[in-house]
């Protein structure tokens, strides 16, 4: 059995690594359809704002916001509350580097011993050998950012010494090995965030993570920010199609490589002249701050920020007629994403899928979810 054969028989499906699963998910859809105050199926979190690198498309250097430390007393209450509203699963991910807190570990034994999914997104530095034998086994998907396939570029693109190049390599090792010799449902990916400016690393990549026997290498694109600080030509991706196809056509049968075509092809156009992917998918900072996405962290959209997790419990929060306020203002006519938000975000796919599904264009699919089916975006 391939290392792929492998993570679809033991997880049961394959990923959505392109779309949104909220489809999946019609009971809660259908009670948000009549009014009910619903609870959010997936949150993406951070830990910590930290990082170790200084990847130069970073969002979070576009989102910084006021607010706390969240301790561990403050994870463990958060993670509680989340399980007894009913949230389903959470990306360890936002914009921070969440496994640089000491009690990492724990929080993913507590979230999955609470009955809530977990997939961890890290740069993969202290992802050591004693912290995978802890994490693996209770994770649903485990992706290391990488967003280049050469020592030295890789030290340019993520703004980390060459060094750390040659660790990070040995933890993915390890983690491809653990799954694949304990028989673990935790899919092992790597991710490449694309600026077109770096595309010379796009076949490197692909390579590496082929020799490496994840079984998914995703290449995606960069994030945006409404300030435009970032600096990302979301042009150039047209010019680079051909190398992405060539990337695609290297996938043999332990490793996927999989372009995230829609995103890249968005260019911020939207169908849709209102958010209503609020109630399902939130996004809370590495300081506590809980709010609809990442691009509203901002002080600036202070008026979206619902509450901190440093400060208050997450069940209040949610309990809160602020947190409901929040949600009906994003979902009212006053509030236009086509002219108020960047290009893509955690809410993009599931606004498309949900307005397509309120004009009759869209049904719940019948057939089994894939492995991912908690995970929004």
């Amino acid at each position: 059995m391939t290392f792929t054969e492998h993570a679809e028989y033991v997880a049961g499906k394959e990923m959505t690594l392109d779309g949104s699963n909220i489809g999946y998910h019609r009971e809660r859809v259908e009670a948000w359809e009549r009014g009910e105050r619903v609870a959010p199926i997936f949150l993406d979190i951070a830990w910590t704002r930290k990082c170790q690198a200084a990847c130069h498309f970073c969002y979070a250097q576009a989102q910084a916001s006021e607010g706390g430390v969240i301790t561990r007393e403050h994870a463990m209450n958060f993670l509680e509350d989340a399980a007894e509203i009913g949230v389903l699963a959470m990306h360890y991910i936002s914009d921070g580097e969440s496994t640089m807190v000491p009690w990492y570990a724990d929080a993913v034994e507590k979230a999955t011993d609470l009955g809530i999914g977990i997939g961890a997104g890290t740069n993969g530095i202290a992802t050591t050998k004693p912290v995978l034998e802890r994490i693996l086994p209770r994770l649903m998907s485990f992706r290391v950012n990488f967003s280049a396939g050469e020592k030295k570029r890789y030290a340019e693109i993520m703004g980390l010494k060459q060094a750390i190049y040659d660790i990070v390599i040995e933890n993915i090792r390890t983690a491809v090995e653990l799954v694949r010799t304990n028989g673990w449902q935790c899919i092992v990916n790597m991710n490449l965030v694309c600026d077109p400016r770096d595309s010379d690393q796009l076949l490197p990549f692909a390579r590496l993570a082929k020799d490496l026997g994840v079984h998914y290498a995703i290449i995606k694109h960069c994030a945006v920010d409404t300030d435009g600080v970032l600096d990302v030509d979301f042009k150039g991706y047209g010019a680079i199609e051909d190398i992405l196809r060539e990337c695609e056509a290297l996938s043999n049968e332990d490793t996927k490589i999989v372009v995230k075509w829609n995103k890249l092809r968005h260019q911020g156009i939207r169908q849709y002249s209102r958010c209503l992917g609020p109630p399902f998918a939130l996004q809370m900072s590495g300081n506590g701050l809980i709010a609809p996405c990442g691009p509203l962290f901002q002080e600036k959209y202070r008026a979206f920020h619902i509450g901190n997790i440093t400060t208050e419990r997450f069940r209040d929060i949610f309990a809160s007629e602020r947190y409901w306020e929040v949600m009906r203002y994003l979902a009212s006519d006053e509030f236009d994403p086509r002219k108020r938000c960047p290009s893509d975000c955690l809410q993009n796919l599931t606004n498309d899928w949900l307005y397509k599904y309120l004009e009759g264009k869209v049904s719940f699919p019948t057939t089994p979810g894939p492995a991912n089916v908690n995970f929004l975006a």
